[in-house]
């Protein structure tokens, strides 16, 4: 017979949200249990630590940033799209500087350090960027640009010094976590409500050389994908071999906040099949579980065919003044965007495919740039990419060396000078701060297109998930009712990031939806039904 233990609340995985999910609901008064399928963390702790916080927060007072929450939301409105109504974003952004201050409560730490140049992600001695397409030319004039990027301090991706933060904060509440637990399935009642959940779970020595082995399936396993499906396949053998059952019994609520699916293969394939072939951004754990589990009990999903496909062309920031174009020689977008629009442009408007000409003196400039400006993993993405760009002494020797027609490229180089020349706009929109004449030979064709590449991989993960209600982060039905006793957060769950992502907006979304699901999961009352 299984072993079982009780609870108020279970939370499934053990990431941002559920860890945020857990605080809320001890802090209400709740027993929680925590599970997770390795040793914690998930993707939150492989991250950059980045939350997406604005309207006027502490760190940006300090750096002398002016920010409203008026500007956050006109932004965030043309990124955000229909993926949560207009009422939740506009509470989002209300509470965004609370919501960091409560991270500060739990002993996240955060800095005012103001990075001067746009990148995709800072070096250590930044904390404060822009981290999304503020300052594009696609929003201007939408609402006054701001960096909202709030990196939490610490050395590298700092997602590690976040994850930990809120760990500690746990093992100060006396939360219990249980590692190394695999869900298998909901447990419902008689009449449908998530009373439980069936598990397998490791101990000892088994348990121990699954952590060790889940541990570098992520990180290094993270750079090469062969060494993760190694190393996840030995844990995932031990696991068939030695997890002995368990279950976990919720009075309560369950909530489940177990990641996206990038991890499963067939899920992509089915739901965004042209996402296929990019480097999985999160651990093994990311493999759908928490959506199916709210699939099996009646839950209804949304926005599962939205993947974020990662193509930054920064650091260095002199990337910028290049023009992005495709095998016609035309300009794709402004190159000055998010680098997930980037992706999504390539992905899904030109087979993936594309290239950055730069001019000699834009490639000096980059190659000064590289050691300032980077982190170990970008200088080396950056190094490959200046090494292996096809040259030519005109613009029309690169473009036929590279495979790219030659007069369309010539006609989209004069094109983008006779602007400048002019003092005319961009064609594609990219704001002056970023323009350069591209004039000085020998030029350089950057080869960024989407395709596996051990040095310059495409990270990806998955924006859809489970529907829930916006107030409560109860799971909804296909016929817009309640699965009663279930909650789903972060990126199990359709949320503020799950048409378009920006950097801190998704680990924002698990801290503002895992607090929301864990506060009224330990209130439920047993009475909210289909």
């Amino acid at each position: 017979m299984a072993r079982a233990l009780h609870a108020d609340v279970v939370v499934v995985g053990f990431g941002a949200a559920g860890a945020c999910a857990a605080l809320e609901a001890a802090d209400a008064g709740a027993e929680v249990v925590v599970l997770d399928r390795f040793g914690g963390g998930g993707a939150t702790a492989a991250s950059g630590g980045v939350v997406y916080a604005g309207g006027g927060t502490a760190q940006q007072r300090a750096a002398g940033v002016s920010d409203t929450v008026e500007a956050m939301h006109a932004y965030l409105r043309a990124e955000v799209g229909d993926a949560v109504d207009d009422r939740t974003l506009r509470r989002f952004c209300a509470e965004s500087a609370d919501q960091i201050r409560w991270l500060e409560q739990q002993g996240v730490p955060f800095d005012s350090s103001l990075c001067p140049y746009k990148t995709s992600y800072p070096s250590n001695r930044y904390y404060l960027y822009y981290s999304g397409s503020e300052a594009s030319g696609a929003f201007r004039g939408t609402a006054p640009p701001a960096p909202r990027g709030h990196r939490a301090k610490g050395r590298g991706t700092s997602g590690k010094v976040l994850f930990a933060a809120l760990a500690g904060a746990m093992r100060r509440r006396g939360i219990t976590v249980l590692t190394e637990t695999r869900v298998r399935d909901l447990v419902l009642d008689e009449s449908g409500r998530a009373t439980g959940v069936d598990c397998e779970r490791l101990t000892g020595r088994p348990a121990r050389v699954h952590r060790v082995l889940s541990r570098f399936a992520v990180k290094p396993g993270l750079y090469v994908p062969a060494m993760s499906r190694l190393l996840h396949g030995r844990a995932a053998r031990i696991e068939r071999r030695r997890a002995e059952p368990l279950r976990v019994h919720a009075s309560r609520a369950v909530v489940l906040a177990a990641g996206g699916f990038i991890a499963n293969r067939e899920m992509v394939r089915r739901h965004a099949p042209a996402y296929r072939g990019g480097l999985p951004l999160g651990t093994h754990g990311d493999d759908g579980t928490g959506i199916r589990l709210g699939q099996a009990a009646g839950g209804a999903t949304g926005k599962l065919d939205r993947v974020s496909a990662w193509r930054f062309l920064t650091p260095p920031s002199a990337l910028l003044g290049g023009v992005l174009v495709d095998r016609s020689g035309r300009r794709v977008c402004d190159e000055s965007r998010y680098g997930a629009e980037i992706g999504r442009v390539l992905v899904e408007e030109h087979g993936g495919a594309g290239w950055l000409l730069v001019d000699e003196p834009t490639r000096r400039q980059a190659a000064r740039q590289l050691r300032s400006q980077s982190l170990w993993f970008q200088q080396l993405q950056a190094r490959y990419l200046l090494a292996t760009a096809v040259t030519g002494r005109t613009v029309a020797d690169v473009a036929r060396k590279a495979g790219i027609d030659p007069a369309g490229l010539r006609a989209t180089v004069d094109e983008h000078n006779a602007a400048l020349r002019a003092g005319t706009a961009d064609p594609v929109g990219k704001p002056d701060d970023f323009r350069r004449p591209l004039a000085c030979g020998p030029f350089a064709l950057l080869d960024v297109s989407v395709r596996p590449r051990p040095a310059f991989p495409c990270p990806m993960l998955t924006l859809g998930g489970l529907l829930v209600d916006e107030d409560t982060g109860q799971v909804r039905t296909e016929s817009g009712g309640l699965v009663p006793g279930l909650y789903a957060a972060g990126r199990t769950a359709v949320g503020l990031c799950s048409n378009s992502y920006v950097s801190g907006l998704s680990l924002a979304d698990c801290v503002f939806s895992g607090r929301r699901a864990g506060q009224h999961a330990a209130i439920d009352n047993n009475e909210n039904t289909f």
